[in-house]
């Protein structure tokens, strides 16, 4: 990194614009090239100031972050961070377009300087990532009381790993699929207490049941497990009764906890050439190493391309040392998944 990545920070807290401002200069690679109280603040500084990141808080007089972000992108297609303690908000943004989002911890806590330090992590990654301006995603009709029947049990398992961008990459996945697919596992990059809600919403959205994993939940057809954020690995396991998952403490595998890698290198011990293995878009390497021991277990595996990636880099590493059998733009991948295991897409 050559230059400072020049950041605007908006949130309407003159007391947290300053804290993290004094933060995030000491950070070498970044310049905090000025501060906004709300959305019209905000507009004008990016006039002035020409960011190539910006920090938004959600939660806003005079205009909310997630309405700020659809009037914006349109007019100045800026990489934009999010900032929100409240999960449901922060889906609302990043289906408006924003690129990553932070769980933002409350003045006096004593979080700000980790949270600082994610934020600055996550601010290198979005200087470079792609930013898509997207119309307000339709709010998912509720379901059908009944689900179609899920298909017998193949003892097939599909695994998905995903950080940035990933949230809409794996709805694109998942709603595309029909309720009879074999049991799927996932780790998606998220903090703690967001993965349950995003679970949620999968799951009013898609015909699979999609839930946050307990530990010892049944891997089983139609039925989607989502590693819970926090300070747990999910571990994929195989006994008498089929598949299930466990969720266990440890130090954090690729960066992470819970790891792509951890769950990829489980898949590959329990259930070998019976698994599919899918890395969406993501920054970093998490999950590189498990799809190559996968595949060299004998699972199909599939790469998103970097045309379609936020982030194109967990699949440019995996694709990289040889870990991805067929590499693929976003739409492509629901229909290869289906047609490798001989499934009529929805």
């Amino acid at each position: 990194m050559t230059s400072s990545i020049r950041v605007l920070i908006v949130d309407d807290s003159a007391l947290f614009r300053e804290a993290l401002s004094r933060e995030l200069r000491k950070d070498p690679y970044i310049l905090v090239a000025g501060t906004a109280s709300d959305p019209f603040d905000a507009r004008n500084k990016i006039m002035e100031l020409n960011p190539d990141v910006m920090t938004l808080d959600v939660e806003m007089p005079k205009m909310d972050g997630i309405e700020f972000l659809r009037r914006l992108l349109p007019q100045h297609p800026i990489p934009v961070i999010v900032s929100s303690s409240i999960a449901v908000s922060v889906f609302d943004a990043i289906e408006a377009g924003a690129v990553d989002f932070v769980s933002k911890p409350s003045i006096g806590s004593g979080g700000m300087e980790s949270y600082a330090r994610e934020l600055a992590a996550k601010i290198k990654m979005a200087v470079d990532a792609k930013v898509s301006v997207r119309r307000p995603a339709p709010r998912p009709a509720p379901r059908p009381p009944s689900r179609q029947a899920p298909a017998a049990d193949s003892g097939m398992v599909i695994a998905i790993g995903a950080s940035t961008g990933g949230t809409e990459a794996i709805f694109k996945v998942l709603s595309a699929m029909p309720a009879g697919m074999p049991g799927i596992v996932m780790v998606q990059h998220m903090p703690q207490g967001f993965t349950k809600l995003y679970a949620e919403r999968l799951d009013k959205a898609c015909a699979l049941e999609v839930k946050e994993a307990e530990n010892n939940d049944a891997v089983r057809p139609g039925r989607v497990l989502l590693a819970p954020g926090g300070d747990m690995h999910m571990k994929l396991v195989k006994g008498p009764q089929g598949y299930s998952v466990r969720l266990l403490e440890g130090e954090k595998v690729s960066g992470h906890r819970p790891s792509v890698d951890f769950l990829f290198d489980s898949v590959a011990d329990a259930a070998g050439g019976k698994a599919v293995g899918v890395i969406l878009t993501g920054m970093g390497a998490d999950g590189a190493k498990g799809l190559l021991k996968m595949r060299g277990k004998g699972a199909y595996t599939i790469g998103q391309d970097e045309a379609s990636c936020v982030v194109y880099g967990m699949p440019m590493a995996a694709y990289n040392m040889g870990a991805v059998a067929r590499q693929l733009g976003l739409d492509q991948i629901p229909a290869e998944i289906c047609g490798r295991l001989s499934i009529r897409m929805r």
